[in-house]
């Protein structure tokens, strides 16, 4: 996704940037998220680095989204202080139930379909999200996985009041076309994009 596009879906108001590319090198991936905090400044938005603490320090990112193979949070909150945020990854509800209980700044459910993003996943459906909804975790928590604006109504009805979307945004003609109409669907609640 080009830093334009970018620019326009935070200005059709998603209000969160997530940088996940794990060809980019270290320094190359320091550049771009610095070029995104600045997009991000101008919109009021957050950045967030997938799966690297390190490298979310040396971005100036807000928070780190972690998996379920990664550091656990607690590690990864010793390393970044209280300052930076942590998300986590949850494909269960046991997963949900400890990701609670780590002290995860926010937590993401699914994913709700599969998704070429995370091969191998499997869905967890939207029996999840219902699930989730009912739980109603003490941080934000957001509905992630095939969603676009087919089904993103779909989430919707079964609790998620934030989706994090990828090809939805990021493959659209017009992201910020596309953003705003998945903002629209959530009638005001959060949408993030992941790069």
């Amino acid at each position: 996704m080009t830093e334009s596009a970018v620019r326009s879906a935070l200005a059709a108001g998603v209000d969160m940037v997530q940088l996940r590319d794990p060809l980019l090198a270290d320094d190359v991936l320091i550049e771009v998220a610095a070029r995104l905090r600045a997009a991000c400044d101008d919109h009021g938005a957050l950045l967030w680095i997938n799966d690297r603490p390190d490298l979310a320090l040396g971005a100036g990112a807000d928070g780190v989204h972690l998996g379920q193979d990664d550091m656990p949070v607690a590690q990864a909150r010793r390393q970044l202080g209280d300052d930076v945020l942590i998300g986590l990854s949850t494909h269960t509800p046991d997963q949900l139930e400890a990701g609670i209980e780590s002290g995860a700044d926010q937590l993401s459910v699914g994913p709700v379909w599969e998704t070429p993003t995370k091969p191998g996943r499997p869905a967890a459906g939207l029996h999840y999200v219902r699930l989730a909804s009912k739980r109603k975790p003490p941080v934000p928590w957001f509905a992630i996985g095939g969603i676009d604006e087919a089904n993103v109504r779909d989430v919707v009805a079964a609790g998620a009041q934030r989706i994090v979307v990828v090809r939805a945004v990021r493959d659209a003609p017009d992201p910020g076309a596309a953003a705003s109409r998945l903002c629209a669907a959530l009638e005001g609640s959060t949408v993030g994009t992941a790069r």
